[in-house]
């Protein structure tokens, strides 16, 4: 697993206060890991802090699943 993709995993068990281990990559945030739709908006800021980019809000409320997640935080990095 890439660093972003642990640095992510991180930001979420501690955002959703859920262990790491329940992080996995094929998790939902609403359905595995309750996700409330407040906390969506909180999850970007806090990776657009842990990562200092700026990340689409629009696409990111797509992402249902912290491997979509996740490929959208390398795919912001990359550029």
């Amino acid at each position: 697993m890439s660093d972003v993709a642990e640095r992510c995993r991180k930001v979420i068990a501690r955002l959703l206060k859920v262990p790491l281990e329940r992080v996995a990559l094929q998790a939902n945030f609403v359905k595995d890991l309750g996700m409330e739709s407040v906390q969506s908006i909180e999850l970007i800021a806090a990776l657009e802090e842990e990562f200092n980019i700026e990340i689409d809000t629009d696409r990111a409320q797509g992402n249902e699943t912290v491997a979509k997640a996740i490929a959208q935080v390398e795919e912001t990095v990359k550029k």
